[in-house]
């Protein structure tokens, strides 16, 4: 179970503020006093925030439009207000960057006349706020305001979906390459979905996102031709059709004129500003995970996620065998057998094992019951692909299969959307997997936005453009690789999928189905698996190039997926970063760097002072600039006092495996 227990060091008397705030100004700073958030009410609810008094964000609004006419700016004023001092921790079940969180900051939480509530946090690494509305009856939210006002004209990335007449630009994938320009220069037919990250002329560099989101529209961001940003949301789809075709899905035919329909009395997504003066604060930070609703799940113990195999992206393009490879028995068993030898916990059976509309009617080249007792022989779980349309039509019926199967784990795919009923979608289907006891990914849809600490059997998600694309585009090239760090894994963990094992530099990468390579070196993929935060991480590689390899792959099947704790040694938005991540008193520490090669220091300096550790060293080979499958497996007794200089290749990356001895 999660635990959060606060210990509330002061309260500050509530002050009946009825001819005060009219002209005074709230504050509220972080514990260390830095950063410092202004909140004043008049004819608009406004606020400002300064970093070391310096002003990062200048005057923002923050409103909410109801469709009877009511709003939080309507002829309102502040009736009350109180801060209040929290220091704790949250213990993590499926720990994500580290197994004890913690949860330290000061929050003012401000009344108004009319039945608003607005609670803003601030914490050292960032400030947050949510609006909370009191009234009776259910609501309709025609509108919210979320204005990100910034002072000069900074730069920013985002994932930017432009405009287009013929389409619903809220049904998105959530798959996206990012963009690199001036927030006046975004264009105003165009928004963008969070993170989004915000590069000021100077530090510190500010991230927009949010966390908590349920029962309502995720948060996207529309420019306006200024160094302003303003929020967008998805309108509540009135009308939705059915595209039948090999993956089936539900789109929106028709919208309404207002973005939620919900209870009158709740609590709202907090909208979040990550601040960083370096840019190595960005991957450590957690205030996504910190920020959402605890636990729904009362018994945790049987969430175990770990690594696991997956075929779609090499399409079963096994070779060196006795069998025809394919979505059959023989060649899933080949699967099992390869997890097993190299210590995966898990094979998934992707799309394809059933009727994708009918998770029920397995395809006649396997048998499910020779399969699941040849896993359970091998000590090896199954888990299965599904489609979300077919889930969501079937999902009692489906769940009690998985369970007769010994299914713990599920993906669920082609959701596309985070309009109120798609968010909704995430949460029935969360909860009745785990009364089932089973996690479950989610693909094509938005970043868990702290869902994971809600339903912690929603161990991960995709909402990344990841490994698939090597089939069909350029665009996961390790410019790319070394953005997302510090832009999508600021919303939670991500599914990425590494593992190619033909790998190619930039000269020789090319799009060939069924034979798929990757960008950059062998050791930038296995760098991912502790550079980017994910509990299930999968290896979508082709094990019959693997069983060549023994010692990379029994390398890889020993790294972990969960942390006790992760600290970011170095890093440079979009051009390296080195992670080093303990498990158990073991250490991983991941390198990568971009287009540039470059020599990294690996530094140990934050071991035990008298421990003594082996090094297994797995990094570019001399010719990985010209052949980037090129490595070294190397190992070594090092200390705390020991510093290694690490030359990556163009695209490169290193793994350095501490075992305490």
């Amino acid at each position: 179970m999660t635990y959060k227990n606060y210990l509330v060091v002061f309260l500050f008397t509530i002050v009946n503020a009825k001819n005060v705030w009219a002209k005074d100004t709230l504050q509220v700073c972080s514990p260390s006093g830095k950063i410092c958030v202004k909140v004043w009410m008049d004819k608009r609810l406004s606020y400002s925030v300064s970093n070391n008094n310096l002003l990062i964000v200048a005057p923002s609004f923050i409103d909410m439009m109801l469709q009877d006419g009511k709003a939080l700016s309507l002829n309102n004023s502040i009736r009350l207000s109180s801060v209040k001092k929290i220091t704790g921790t949250i213990t993590s079940p499926v720990p994500e960057k580290r197994k004890v969180i913690p949860d330290v900051y000061n929050e003012l939480s401000i009344e108004f006349k009319q039945p608003f509530k607005l609670q803003f946090r601030a914490y050292d690494d960032g400030i947050a706020y949510r609006i909370t509305t009191r009234f009776k009856d259910s609501i309709i939210i025609k509108d919210e305001v979320a204005d990100f006002n910034f002072p000069g004209n900074p730069s920013g990335y985002f994932q930017e979906i432009p405009f287009n007449d013929s389409t619903d630009m809220f049904q998105t994938s959530f798959e996206n390459v990012y963009s690199f320009k001036k927030l006046s220069e975004f264009p105003a037919n165009s928004i963008a979905y969070s993170p989004i990250l915000i590069i000021p002329k100077s530090n510190p560099k500010i991230a927009i996102t949010e966390s908590d989101l349920e029962d309502y529209p995720g948060m996207f961001v529309a420019g306006t031709g200024t160094a302003s940003l303003k929020a967008v949301f998805a309108h509540y789809p009135l009308q939705e059709k059915i595209n039948w075709a090999l993956y089936s899905q539900s789109v929106v035919a028709k919208r309404a004129d207002y973005i939620a329909r919900t209870k009158g009395t709740r609590a709202f997504p907090w909208r979040i500003l990550m601040i960083a003066e370096e840019d190595k604060a960005l991957p450590a930070n957690d205030m996504v995970y910190r920020l959402a609703s605890p636990s729904r799940v009362a018994d945790v113990s049987w969430i175990k996620p770990g690594n696991i195999t997956d075929e779609w992206i090499i399409d079963l393009n096994l070779y060196n065998i006795p069998f025809k490879a394919g979505r059959n028995t023989a060649s899933y068993k080949y699967y099992i057998d390869f997890a097993k030898r190299f210590g995966f916990d898990r094979i998934m059976m992707d799309a394809g094992w059933s009727d994708n509309n009918d998770l029920l009617k397995v395809v006649p080249e396997i048998n499910m019951d020779t399969l699941v007792a040849y896993a359970k022989k091998q000590g090896v779980k199954i888990a299965v692909w599904t489609q979300a349309l077919t889930l969501n039509r079937q999902l009692d019926s489906a769940l009690d299969q998985f369970n007769k199967w010994g299914i713990d784990f599920i993906m669920t795919d082609f959701i596309d959307r985070d309009d109120q009923v798609a968010v909704g979608f995430h949460q029935r289907v969360a909860a009745a997997c785990a009364k089932h006891k089973i996690m479950i990914m989610f693909h094509g849809t938005y970043p868990p936005k702290g869902f994971n600490r809600t339903y912690p059997n929603a161990v991960t998600r995709e909402a990344v453009l990841g490994s698939e694309y090597n089939i069909w585009s350029d665009k996961p090239s390790p410019d790319h690789d070394l953005l997302l760090p510090f832009t999508r894994m600021l919303a939670g963990s991500m599914d990425y999928e590494p593992g190619m094992l033909i790998n190619m530099t930039k000269e020789n990468f090319r799009n060939i189905n069924g034979y798929i390579m990757s960008q950059g070196t062998r050791c930038h993929q296995l760098a991912m698996l502790a550079v980017y935060d994910n509990p299930m991480q999968f290896f979508a590689g082709n094990p019959s190039q693997g069983f060549t390899e023994p010692a990379y792959m029994k390398l890889w099947g020993s790294i972990p997926t969960t942390w006790d704790q992760t600290i970011i040694l170095d890093a440079k938005i979009g051009e390296y970063i080195i992670t080093a991540r303990e498990k158990n008193g073991d250490w991983y520490i991941g390198g990568m760097t971009n287009w540039s090669g470059r020599d990294l220091p690996a530094s140990f300096d934050f071991l035990g002072e008298a421990n003594k550790y082996k090094a297994t060293i797995c990094k570019d080979g001399m010719n990985a600039e010209r052949y980037a499958s090129d490595y070294t497996i190397d190992s070594l007794t090092v200390t705390k006092k020991n510093n290694i200089q690490m030359h990556l290749a163009p695209g490169g990356g290193f793994l350095i495996k501490l075992e305490k001895q």
